[in-house]
C-alpha cells in the first residue's frame, strides 16, 4: 500500500479519510468499529486478534513503527491503544484500539510483531492491570513484584500500606556455587553506579568474560508522572512537570511535546514569532544535551574526568547560560505556554544575540577539539568501532528513535518528517550514520551539534529583523481549557534522545482523562541486550553510555 503525503489541509483531510478507508478495507472483518482520533484513524478490534491485525498493518500497509502503547481503564471496559506509524513517513498514523472485558482484562500480546511491545505491555499490566496473553515475560516493570494493586486503575487504594520485603532484593543465586561444565556468573551493575547514568540496575549474566544476558531493572525513580498530569489543569498546572522527566538537559524539548499535543487538542495556533523562539530554545537544549551525552560517554569509555568530561561541560555551560538568560531558570525552565512562550527575549536584545553569536562562533573549534580528543582517538575507536551492534531492522522493531536509530542507518527525524515549530522553513540536514555501533552513535551526536548551530544561527537572523509591532509571543488562549469529551490525540516531537510523544484523552473537564508519556529513553533502553550479548563487560558499559538514557524519563 502506497499513499502520497498530503499537500495542504483540505487534501490532508481527504488523505486521512482515504487512509482510514484503505485500512478498513485491508483489515476487513477484523474491524469492529471505527474511531476518529486527531491525526489518526482509529480501529476497534477483538482482543484475541491483535497479532493478526498488527502483522497485516506492518507487512502489508508498511506500519513498521510501534510508537507507543497506551492502556487505560474506562467506566465499562479496559482499553489498549497501539499507536502505529511509518519510519518512512510518520505523518501516516493509525490507532489500533483493543477493548477488553471489565471483569477479565485479557488481551493478546503484540510482542511477536513489535519487540518494543514487551516493555510497553509490561508497563500497561503494572500500572493499569491489563494482562497480555502470550507475553514472554509478563511481570511488573516499574513497581516491585509484591506491590498490591495497579496505580492507574479506578479502584486503586492510594492509602493502602505497601511492604517490599528484603527478599525482593536478594541475590538470585542465593549461595555462591559453581555449576558443572560452565563458568556462568551473575554480576550486579548498579543501581548506584556512575556508569549506569542514574538509578539503573543491570542484572548481568557472564559466561566467562562475555555477557550472556543482561536485564535492565528499572523503576527506582518512578513517580507516576502520568497520574500527576491527570490531576492538573491543561492551562496552568501541567507545564511545569515535563522539565522533570528528562531533568538534566531537555527541558524545553519536553515542554514542547506537551504543548504540541495540547495545542492540537484545543486547536490553538501558535504565532510565528513564538515558533521561532521555541525552535531556537529547543536547539540550545539539544546542544546542551548532546554535550553531556558525549562527555559522559567519553568518561564511561576512558574514565578521564579532568580533560574530556570537563571540556564537554564547559561548552554545555555556555548553552545553559544562554537558556538561563532566556527563561530565568537553569534546568527547570517552565518557559513554554500553551499558545507560545511566557515572555519575549531578554533586553537588551543586541547583547543577547551577541552572546549567542559568540557561542556559535566558538563551536567549530570546540567540536574540532572533541574530534581530536574523542572520535579520532585510537583507544576510543578500539573500544567503540564494531561494538554494541544494533542492526537497522532490530532498531526499528524495538521502536528506537533519535541518535540511537540514526546511528543504525534509520533516516527518521520528526523535525523534518512531521514538521512543527519553524523547522520546515530553515536550512539544515538530518544526520545519519550506518555503522550501527557505539562509534556511530557518538558521531551522530557530534554532527547534530553542528546542525543545531545552523538552526540557531538562522533563528537569530530572523529574530533580529522581526518588526517590533509583530512580536506576538502568545496566542489568545482561554483561561480555562475544556476540550470536547472523548477527544483523543497523540503528538510527538524530536527530543534530544528521540521521539518524545504525549497521548491525551479529554473527558470534557479542564483536566485530562488519560495522559500518557512516550519516553524515547524507555524504548531505546530495551535495545541494550541486543547490543551487549556476546560482548565484554567494558563493551556493555560503552553500549549503555551510547544510548544516552536519563532514568527520570525512563521511569517517569
Amino acid at each position: 500500500m502506497s499513499l502520497e503525503e498530503p499537500q495542504d489541509p483540505e487534501q490532508a483531510a481527504l488523505e486521512g479519510q482515504s487512509l482510514g478507508d484503505e485500512i478498513a478495507d485491508l483489515l476487513g472483518e477484523h474491524v469492529l468499529a471505527r474511531e476518529e482520533h486527531l491525526n489518526a484513524p482509529g480501529f476497534v478490534i477483538r482482543p484475541d486478534e491483535v497479532q493478526d491485525v498488527l502483522f497485516t498493518l506492518r507487512d502489508e500497509a508498511g506500519f513498521d513503527h510501534l510508537s507507543c502503547v497506551t492502556a487505560e481503564e474506562r467506566e465499562d471496559r479496559y482499553e489498549s491503544i497501539y499507536h502505529l506509524k511509518k519510519y518512512d513517513d510518520p505523518t501516516q498514523e493509525v490507532s489500533v484500539v483493543v477493548p477488553t472485558d471489565k471483569e477479565n482484562p485479557v488481551s493478546q500480546t503484540a510482542e511477536p510483531v513489535y519487540r518494543t511491545a514487551d516493555w510497553h505491555e509490561r508497563e500497561a499490566y503494572d500500572l493499569v492491570g491489563i494482562e497480555y496473553e502470550g507475553h514472554p515475560d509478563l511481570r511488573r516493570i516499574l513497581l516491585p513484584e509484591t506491590w498490591q494493586g495497579h496505580p492507574l486503575s479506578m479502584d486503586y487504594e492510594q492509602d493502602r500500606p505497601q511492604v517490599v520485603p528484603l527478599r525482593e532484593n536478594a541475590n538470585p543465586l542465593h549461595e555462591d556455587h559453581t555449576g558443572e561444565g560452565g563458568d556462568t556468573m551473575f554480576l550486579n551493575i548498579g543501581p548506584h553506579h556512575p556508569a549506569t547514568h542514574g538509578v539503573l540496575h543491570l542484572k548481568t549474566t557472564l559466561d566467562g568474560e562475555q555477557v550472556a544476558d543482561v536485564e535492565s531493572d528499572i523503576g527506582y525513580l518512578h513517580r507516576c508522572e502520568e497520574q500527576i498530569c491527570q490531576q492538573g489543569t491543561y492551562r496552568h498546572q501541567i507545564m511545569p512537570y515535563p522539565d522533570r522527566w528528562d531533568y538534566i538537559s531537555a527541558g524545553l524539548l519536553n515542554e514542547w511535546a506537551y504543548a504540541r499535543a495540547a495545542e492540537d487538542l484545543a486547536d490553538i495556533e501558535v504565532p510565528e514569532y513564538a515558533q521561532i523562539i521555541r525552535t531556537m530554545g529547543a536547539e540550545l537544549c539539544r546542544i546542551a544535551a548532546h554535550m553531556l551525552a558525549v562527555s559522559t560517554f567519553a568518561l564511561d569509555v576512558y574514565g578521564d574526568f579532568t580533560a574530556i568530561f570537563m571540556y564537554g561541560i564547559r561548552d554545555r555551560e555556555k548553552a545553559q547560560n544562554i537558556l538561563e538568560d532566556l527563561t530565568g531558570q537553569r534546568l527547570m525552565f517552565n518557559y513554554f505556554r500553551l499558545g507560545g512562550v511566557v515572555w519575549d527575549l531578554p533586553e537588551p536584545r543586541e547583547e543577547f544575540f551577541e552572546k549567542i553569536r559568540d557561542f556559535l562562533d566558538d563551536l567549530p573549534e570546540a567540536l574540532e577539539e572533541y574530534h581530536d580528543l574523542i572520535s579520532a582517538n585510537e583507544i576510543l575507536q578500539m573500544r567503540t568501532v564494531g561494538t554494541g551492534i544494533l542492526p537497522e531492522d532490530v532498531a526499528k522493531s524495538y521502536g528506537a528513535t533519535g541518535p540511537v536509530a540514526r546511528g543504525s542507518g534509520v533516516d527518521y527525524d520528526l523535525r523534518r518528517d512531521d514538521p512543527y515549530g519553524y523547522y520546515d522553513e530553515l536550512d539544515w540536514d538530518v544526520v545519519v550514520e550506518d555503522g550501527c555501533d557505539n562509534y556511530s552513535r557518538l558521531l551522530v551526536r557530534l554532527r547534530e551539534v553542528e546542525e543545531s548551530a545552523k538552526i540557531i544561527d538562522q533563528c537569530v537572523d530572523l529574530l533580529e529583523d522581526w518588526p517590533e509591532e509583530d512580536r506576538t509571543i502568545q496566542a489568545n488562549v482561554p483561561r480555562t481549557l475544556k476540550p470536547e469529551d472523548d477527544t483523543e490525540v497523540y503528538r510527538a516531537v524530536e527530543g534530544a534522545k528521540g521521539e518524545l510523544g504525549i497521548y491525551i484523552r479529554s473527558d470534557g473537564t479542564d483536566k485530562p482523562g488519560r495522559f500518557k508519556i512516550r519516553s524515547p529513553c524507555f524504548s531505546n533502553l530495551q535495545t541494550l541486550p541486543e547490543m551487549a550479548q556476546g560482548e565484554y563487560v567494558p563493551d556493555l558499559i560503552a553500549a549503555l553510555g551510547s544510548l544516552d538514557i536519563v532514568l527520570g524519563e525512563v521511569d517517569r
